[in-house]
């Protein structure tokens, strides 16, 4: 199996990527010699990558100029005494432990206990003495003993307590560990292994409580669980986490012989609840199939591979250091101490027979890889038992992926299951001897413990930030200093700089005051000069003046305007823009509608010319389904075989009837039109239409492999809305049938129901005039009277007095289907008042149903005698019910059942029943009968 720190996170394989090794970590799986020296150093002429790291901090250190390198080999020197003392402490020997077994008795079930009632257990336990007998035949049993043997009777708890918890705590001691289940389909591997307990906590399997464990004892900060869930279907190891990841390799290490799987997705587990939801997860992508031994058969190998890893707490070198800082940085260098261990659960697919399951087409082909892969698993467990030389492993990935698990370093703890039913005593011994050879095998335990190398360099890294960001301080320091003095010196020079301006502005302040004044009297002397000329010149200044200020003013206005007029213009051409603009958006919006209108043209002429085709198809099926009713109706009642007792046989009998040539055509159209389509004509406004789709859904609903489609498909609520909605009866008596066929099924059943199918059938009987009809009507609620869960529901809603007011009818089919959901419904009274979960009269009787029943006890038709004869069979067993029975003359026919009845188990029962009832006995005596 892959060791625990084989894969990274996202599943690919760092190694397997670049071809070199990139970790750094020391790891312990390949235990050390027993005669190694302790004297010599664990690393001789290997660097360690810590040294590379120290070496550099001492280069980026201010404090390595000087003397700080001879400190640094000091450090060193300690460090590898550190390392070498820890190396000598993780040699662990190889602890040998055998495969623990523990065997796990199924109770029986329902069909077991009606098929083998008259039976004994082929198994017997012994708990206290840990041994099974397996019983031979009425005299000779053979005695196995295991580790542990559990009753039908034990718990959940108790089953992982005893088989799954001492593996846990191996594997968070850094051990690998393996937990398997093995056994026939149907004995309870998965109930046992993967049940979630949703609606009950003490349902929990062992995948539950084994997580709930490994979290309560990591530490989220410095620890980590990792898990993977995967199938092994069809020899095609797939991811349950991740469905298109269908073929995922194998791969084995070649010195360790460790088995990794590089391309399985692994999820990081923090709480309780995620860990449920990828239960959920892969459970819904996992492959299961309905068999006779099994309604929800895995056809696959199950394996959640649970990897933990834990820092090692209080593990100190015993060593000391005569220097105070060499002994520091040792504890700085010293890597933290890692225990890995890997968790294996298997939930193994059901050995099973081809004849007994019933596997056929694609089940059966999964049935021979399962039997394939768990008899290679046998020989090898067979080889490693008898210590042969060659153990043939690489026979199926089955074997190579449990390597480890047997004959490997794994703890592993192995459960069998069984069932009590002598029908498997095969089996059962088959697997009681896997069991056996098993606990056989001895595994050699390996602890895995190594240095956490990644650790200890990112403490460094930080070390070294820490160091940079320090230095970068002191630098940042340094230049402020540098910028305080230059910006000092930068003032003096200024202020120098200020000084010299003052003194040469004083200077030229002196010279400019003496020319002014120089100035001022060339000046004067001047302006005595030109007064005399400046009157005159001065009336032509003004003229001037006042011309060139009304030219400005025109110059301004004209200004003003031109600006307007720009900007006007501007906003002309961005308006230009966005018309130009949003005449091109519109253009292409009209394109793109035109198209849509022609696509939808296209489709609309493809749709009319689909409907027409089903219309005539459907036509021509409606009408061989109604010749073939029809031929089958003129043969008459006394035609029917006797053993047809439901809808659904009598529908599958007609369809076998009348030849191959209408199966063809209803296939060919449900191959090529689709179910949904079919579906969708049953809403259909033309009436005819309506007619033929829903003949087509009763035909389809006829073969139990497309009843699931139809319930998925939404068939069932349509056929519901039509005997709600129609009025015609023929739509009516074929819905009725269809959905009869449906009502086989024990989850189409609680449907119907949460539905409100009883009130839309009584009401469709209360209507319907066909006999036809109302025996459909009848075989549906007859169908439903059969399920325990579904009693005082269908009792609530008028099932039973439905059913009383069908018999008006007469009819010999009718009453047939009527009798078959009386003996129904009185037989799971009879179970559920056995089990006391049911007390008072019976149901039956309160809605008055014990008159009718006596009535036809003695039916000429052998139909209905037969299930009357088993409903007052049933009736009878319930002690409160006896002086009903009595006063309604119940007596006489029970007495006449248990002497004439020709089936020998009614017969029995009857007699049993009178034997055993006190009132029965005083109602006989009083009577005067001799019985």
């Amino acid at each position: 199996m892959a060791s625990g720190g084989g894969n990274n996170r996202n599943g690919t394989h760092r190694n397997s990527l670049k071809g070199t090794t990139t970790t750094s970590t020391a790891s312990t799986d390949k235990p050390l010699s027993v005669n190694s020296n302790p004297s010599k150093p664990a690393f001789k002429n290997k660097s360690s990558p810590l040294t590379g790291a120290s070496s550099g901090l001492r280069k980026s250190s201010p404090g390595s100029l000087g003397g700080g390198a001879a400190k640094d080999d000091a450090g060193e020197r300690v460090y590898l005494k550190a390392v070498t003392f820890r190396w000598q402490n993780l040699k662990r020997p190889m602890v040998p432990g055998r495969v623990r077994v523990a065997v796990r008795l199924r109770p029986r079930n329902a069909e077991e206990s009606v098929a083998d009632a008259d039976f004994a257990d082929c198994v017997e336990l012994q708990p206290e003495l840990k041994r099974l007998k397996l019983r031979k035949n009425n005299w000779d049993t053979d005695t196995y003993e295991f580790d542990e043997v559990l009753t039908e009777f034990a718990s959940q708890k108790r089953v992982y307590e005893v088989a799954a918890k001492p593996v846990v705590e191996g594997v968070l001691d850094g051990y690998n560990g393996t937990i398997m289940a093995y056994g026939q389909t149907g004995t309870g591997k998965t109930y046992t292994l993967g049940r979630l307990g949703e609606e009950d906590t003490a349902n929990r399997g062992i995948m539950v409580r084994a997580m709930e464990d490994i979290l309560a004892e990591v530490s989220p900060e410095i620890d980590s669980v990792l898990v993977s869930y995967l199938q092994l279907y069809m020899e095609s190891l797939q991811d349950l986490l991740d469905p298109t990841n269908d073929n995922i390799s194998i791969v084995e290490e070649p010195k360790s012989g460790d088995v990794s799987l590089p391309g399985a997705t692994l999820v990081e587990i923090r709480d309780q609840q995620s860990f449920l939801e990828l239960l959920r997860l892969g459970e819904a992508h996992r492959h299961a199939a309905n068999t006779k031994l099994n309604t929800e058969s895995s056809r696959s190998h199950a394996l959640l591979m649970v990897h933990v890893k834990r820092t090692v707490k209080g593990r100190e070198p015993a060593h000391s250091s005569d220097n105070g800082n060499s002994t520091s940085m040792a504890r700085s260098l010293r890597p933290p101490l890692v225990r890995k261990g890997k968790l294996v659960v298997v939930d193994l697919a059901g050995s099973e027979r081809i004849d007994k399951s019933g596997s056929d087409g694609h089940t059966r082909e999964e049935a021979k890889s399962i039997n394939l892969s768990l008899s290679a698993l046998g020989k090898c467990i067979n080889a490693l038992a008898e210590n042969s030389a060659h153990v043939p492993v690489r026979d199926s990935k089955l074997t190579r992926l449990l390597r480890d698990s047997f004959g490997g370093t794994a703890r592993t703890s192995l459960v069998i299951t069984v069932g009590p039913s002598p029908r498997h005593r095969g089996e059962t011994a088959s697997t009681i001897m896997f069991g056996q050879r098993a606990m056989k095998v001895e595994n050699m335990l390996k602890l895995k413990e190594e240095f956490d190398y990644k650790s200890l360099a990112r403490r460094l890294d930080i070390q070294l930030d820490k160091l940079i960001m320090e230095h970068e301080r002191k630098q940042k320091a340094f230049e402020v200093e540098i910028e305080r003095i230059t910006a000092e010196a930068q003032n003096r020079i200024s202020e120098a700089e200020r000084n010299y301006a003052d003194a040469v502005e004083k200077e030229r302040l002196k010279y400019q005051k003496d020319y002014m004044e120089s100035i001022k009297k060339l000046e004067e002397k001047w302006m005595m000069n030109q007064q005399n000329q400046g009157n005159e010149r001065k009336e032509q200044m003004v003229h001037i003046a006042e011309e060139v200020a009304e030219v400005k003013k025109l110059l301004s206005k004209e200004t003003s305007l031109r600006k307007a007029a720009e900007e006007e213009v501007d906003n002309l051409k961005s308006r230009l823009a966005q018309l130009k603009m949003s005449e091109a958006s519109a253009n292409s919006e009209i394109l793109k509608l035109r198209k849509m209108v022609e696509d939808e043209v296209c489709q609309k002429e493809k749709l009319e010319g689909e409907i027409s085709m089903l219309q005539s198809q459907l036509l021509h099926i409606s009408f061989e389904a109604d010749e073939t009713r029809k031929r089958l109706d003129r043969g008459g009642p006394g035609k029917v075989p006797g053993g047809l007792d439901s809808p659904v046989s009598q529908v599958r009998s007609q369809l076998k009837d009348s030849g191959n040539r209408e199966k063809a055509s209803v296939a060919k159209l449900f191959e090529q039109v689709g179910l949904q389509k079919i579906l969708s004509l049953l809403e259909a406004e033309d009436a005819d239409v309506r007619i033929h789709a829903v003949k087509v859904v009763a035909n389809l609903a006829a073969e139990e492999t497309n009843q699931q489609k139809i319930v998925e498909a939404g068939g069932l609520k349509s056929l519901l809305m039509l005997l709600g909605s129609s009025e015609d009866e023929t739509i009516h008596r074929v819905a009725a049938g269809a959905i009869a066929n449906l009502a086989m099924n024990e989850k189409n059943q609680e449907l119907i129901m949460s539905q409100g199918g009883i009130n839309l059938l009584s009401t469709t009987a209360s209507h319907a005039k066909d006999p036809q009809t109302l025996r459909m009507v009848a075989g549906a609620i007859a169908n439903l009277c059969g399920n325990d869960k579904l009693q005082t529901k269908l009792r609530g809603e008028g099932g039973i007095k439905a059913l009383l007011e069908i018999v008006k009818c007469g009819h010999p089919d009718v009453l047939a289907q009527v009798a078959r959901g009386i003996a129904n419904f009185a037989k799971c009274e009879s179970r559920a008042s056995t089990q006391g979960s049911k007390t008072g009269r019976s149901l039956l009787i309160e809605d008055g149903a014990l008159p009718w029943i006596v009535q036809n006890a003695n039916s000429d038709a052998s139909p209905i005698r037969r299930h009357i004869e088993l409903a007052l069979c049933h009736l009878a067993q319930h002690e409160v019910n006896a002086k009903d029975m009595i006063s309604e003359g119940a007596l006489w026919e029970l007495v006449r059942i248990s002497q004439d009845c020709p089936r020998e188990d009614i017969r029995t029962l009857a007699h049993r029943t009178l034997a055993s009832s006190p009132d029965f006995i005083a109602g006989l005596k009083q009577l005067r009968i001799d019985y």
